[in-house]
């Protein structure tokens, strides 16, 4: 595979990525973290990370945007649930063993 071909199929998983995030409003931040440790916020961060490497500034509320298909702020109202707490309690162990791993 030639290096455009792979990096429009790169460019073309990651929209549907985005995609998939965008429609299933239902799948909490928490609950991404618990599993899978990364959430919209970091696919944000990741965004906004390579943006600068290629010489944009995009901010981190922009870089949101982009994932969450609108504000942050209009998500949150929108689709955000309260976590239980045994999401909490997920979250915590994985927090100790992100920080242990340096992640």
């Amino acid at each position: 595979m030639d290096k455009q071909t792979q990096l429009e199929i790169e460019a073309a998983t990651f929209r549907r990525i985005i995609q998939h995030f965008q429609t299933h409003t239902d799948v909490q931040n928490i609950d991404l973290m618990n599993m899978a440790d990364f959430c919209r916020n970091c696919f944000s961060k990741w965004y906004m990370a390579e943006a600068k490497e290629h010489g944009v500034e995009v901010d981190y509320d922009a870089a949101r945007e982009v994932i969450y298909g609108m504000t942050y702020a209009e998500w949150k109202e929108n689709y955000q649930q309260p976590a239980t707490p045994e999401q909490l309690a997920a979250f915590e162990e994985g927090e100790k063993r992100r920080k242990g791993a340096n992640i």
